[in-house]
């Protein structure tokens, strides 16, 4: 059987395949559905393992950790999925390219980005490379900030894209897992639709495709959502709070949420938020936060909040908490993915009110390299900057997640996420 490299471009969907001709010629394109929420973590593990979210316990990007009563976005561990994922056990050798939940994964060769923290709460870029290439050395440094952030764009892309070239071409796995965050990017911050930005990432994938077609390696290409346009932003959260159930321990750096001392608080991820509730009927939680939701599902994990709520189909969900900007945590203003208790899109732009914006990080980068410690705080409170988000169930197939394969027996008019798993494993072990 030959190679697969299974290629991950997120935010792709049948509808921008027709400005991106390196994907669309890798074989026939189907609709896919996604899980619910349609979110990356949730979407990889279940591809990965082939379970729904309700086996492989993946609810979202984040969730709380119900032990430390911490909430914790983000979170790398292999461990944490619930169900054996594809290359557990497998008798192929794997690689695994930024794909998530790579620490500790049971592969032959993986690089994940891990910025390295010191003591003094400094933080320096990184990445963990154990692809036996020296990445770094061959392309140059990976380009941290343009993976996420306010400078988030091609960049990141383009260097995953030669990565994984590389690793293909010297160490030919029989699966080689590849991520493209690419179109994630400005899609978020200025609504979906560019061809401009679908043309880019396709040029991307070409490296890939390129270093695919060189080991005679069949390609399946995936993503994990479409990207719809919002309108709004509904503040879940500050509602809580106005009913007296959520509670903050105010101090020197703001507000925090109180996780304890609260009786029902919301993790937002995009368009769904997980609602966890004690001491409460969750009627009375339902009827308070009715107006701001489209929906309310039920939770089908442990992790999973006690109500689970979907944003209208034009709008998404915040995650602040204070009713006054003054009391704001002084990490709401920075790109601070894991002390944030939700996701927060307003990390991927500079704020506008500011004088100079560029010419401020710049500063502040200065002062950081003649070792003095600063804070980049230079990321806007204004959720209605926001224009694209994901995370509900697609108003039409050909505005959802995508799979385009280069076998020729695709016979099913559309596939779910939780098909690849088999898709896959059949394509690198012939069963």
């Amino acid at each position: 059987m030959p190679p697969v490299v299974l290629l991950d471009v997120a935010g792709l969907t049948p509808r921008l395949l027709a400005h991106a001709p390196n994907l669309a010629a890798v074989g026939r394109a189907l609709p896919m559905v996604g899980p619910l929420p349609a979110v990356t973590c949730t979407a990889q593990a279940t591809m990965l393992t082939g379970e729904p979210p309700s086996r492989h316990g993946i609810v979202g990007n984040g969730w709380l950790y119900r032990d430390t009563m911490e909430v914790r976005f983000w979170q790398q561990s292999n461990r944490l999925l619930q169900a054996e994922p594809l290359y557990a056990g497998r008798r192929f050798t794997c690689a695994k390219m930024f794909w998530w939940f790579n620490q500790g994964a049971p592969v032959d060769w993986s690089v994940t980005p891990k910025p390295h923290y010191g003591a003094d709460g400094s933080k320096a870029f990184g990445i963990i490379d154990a692809t036996d290439c020296d990445l770094e050395r061959a392309l140059g440094p990976f380009p941290f900030a343009s993976f996420w952030g306010p400078g988030a764009g091609l960049a990141s892309s383009e260097w995953i894209a030669r990565a994984s070239a590389l690793v293909i071409e010297r160490n030919r796995p029989r699966l080689t897992l590849v991520y493209l965050p690419h179109l994630d990017y400005d899609y978020q911050r200025f609504g979906p639709g560019d061809p401009a930005r679908v043309r880019e990432v396709d040029a991307c994938a070409k490296i890939v495709l390129d270093a695919a077609r060189s080991i005679d390696a069949k390609v399946v290409v995936v993503s994990e959502y479409g990207i719809v346009p919002v309108k709004r932003a509904d503040f879940l959260n500050r509602e809580l709070r106005r009913a007296g159930w959520l509670a903050v321990r105010d101090g020197p750096y703001g507000e925090q949420l109180d996780t304890f001392a609260s009786k029902a608080f919301a993790v937002v991820d995009h368009q769904l938020a997980h609602v966890y509730v004690r001491d409460l009927t969750l009627d009375a939680v339902k009827e308070r936060l009715a107006p701001l939701a489209d929906r309310f599902v039920g939770p089908d994990h442990p992790r999973s909040g006690e109500l689970v709520a979907l944003a209208r189909p034009d709008e998404w969900f915040a995650y602040p908490y204070w009713l006054d900007d003054a009391r704001a945590p002084d990490f709401a203003r920075t790109v601070e993915i894991h002390k944030k208790p939700g996701y927060d899109p307003c990390e991927l732009l500079l704020d506008p009110a500011l004088a100079l914006p560029r010419a401020r990080v710049a500063w502040k980068l200065l002062r950081k390299a003649l070792g003095f410690r600063m804070l980049m705080d230079v990321v806007p409170l204004d959720a209605t900057l926001v224009r694209g988000s994901h995370g509900r169930p697609p108003a039409t197939p050909e505005d959802g997640a995508v799979l385009v394969s280069s076998t020729r027996r695709l016979e099913r008019a559309r596939f779910a996420a939780t098909d690849i798993f088999g898709h896959v494993l059949e394509r690198v072990c012939g069963r």
